[in-house]
């Protein structure tokens, strides 16, 4: 394994099958391991299957389902498949967009797509605000952060891990504030810190207008 996956790594239990059947491995490891959440990055399509979902759905209340591949045919399966064979539990997000679901109750649900798009900007801005000499970790971590705050609860209820893509502009400019914060709070700031940080970020993005 690669040197960052292995922090993540579990030992293979005792009396795991050499099966080669790509449904049946997984459904073992989630037996043995009981995860939490299943992150799709393989680029394996439709791998998480309905037998996959309905055991995470056993194993947890509200199952984190994230099929981040793209395009979407290499997605590890559908919104509407993870809703469905879930019963409505699973926390989902997906690499690419997918619609809204309604499932047959009548529930309907909102995925999120998980893209970088969200933090990416927002941490650059940071380092641009605040002469950073550095990014850590720390500073990831309060990126995320930031973004979780910042879905309302009416996004939550309609089972939506992002805020509006369309509010991406706000959405940096407040991630970028917040790891902007933790740069100077550090001493990594190499530029005084600003009265106003959001205010401060703000007037550093660049506005696409034609004059």
């Amino acid at each position: 394994l690669a040197h960052h996956k292995l922090p993540f790594a579990h030992p293979i239990p005792a009396g795991m099958s050499d099966t080669t059947d790509p449904e049946a491995k997984i459904l073992e490891a989630l037996d043995a391991v009981q995860p939490h959440a299943l992150i799709g990055v393989s680029a394996q399509g439709g791998c998480f299957t309905e037998a996959v979902l309905k055991k995470m759905a056993e194993l947890h209340k509200q199952p984190v389902i994230l099929a981040l591949s793209n395009p979407t045919h290499k997605a590890e399966c559908t919104a509407r498949e993870a809703y469905e064979h879930t019963d409505g539990a699973a926390i989902f997000a997906s690499g690419s967009p997918f619609d809204p679901v309604t499932l047959a109750d009548g529930r309907s649900f909102v995925p999120g797509q998980g893209n970088n798009a969200y933090v990416f900007p927002g941490i650059g801005l940071a380092a641009l605000a605040s002469g950073a000499k550095h990014l850590t970790d720390s500073d990831m971590f309060v990126a995320a952060n930031c973004l979780a705050s910042l879905v309302d609860q009416a996004r939550l209820d309609q089972g939506c891990l992002y805020p509006p893509l369309e509010d991406i502009r706000e959405v940096s400019a407040e991630i970028a504030a917040a790891v902007a914060a933790n740069i100077h709070e550090r001493g990594d700031a190499t530029l005084p810190r600003p009265e106003d940080l959001v205010a401060h970020c703000k007037s550093l993005m660049y506005e696409p207008t034609v004059a």
